[in-house]
């Protein structure tokens, strides 16, 4: 599973990430955790607030901070696709 946050580097997308970040490794969650702030890569995924949370290419979540278990939905939902 690749997993981007798409943000500015603002405290929310750095909660975001932390937060990503420790949902994958304490659910041992196999993938990639990716901060972006390159505002050319994030130009590409078309969203209009950060942070952001895309999964295997595909925008998942934007403009909130979400929960861990915010997260797990998430991860859980991209899995049984």
């Amino acid at each position: 599973m690749d997993i981007k946050i798409l943000g500015s580097g603002c405290s929310r997308c750095k909660k975001t990430y932390e937060t990503v970040k420790r949902v994958v490794e304490e659910d041992q969650v196999e993938g990639t955790v990716e901060y972006v702030t390159d505002i050319a890569k994030i130009l590409d995924y078309d969203i209009m607030s950060m942070p952001a949370i895309v999964i295997d290419g595909k925008v998942v979540l934007n403009g909130q901070v979400p929960t861990a278990d915010k997260v797990r939905e998430l991860l859980e939902g991209e899995k049984k696709k």
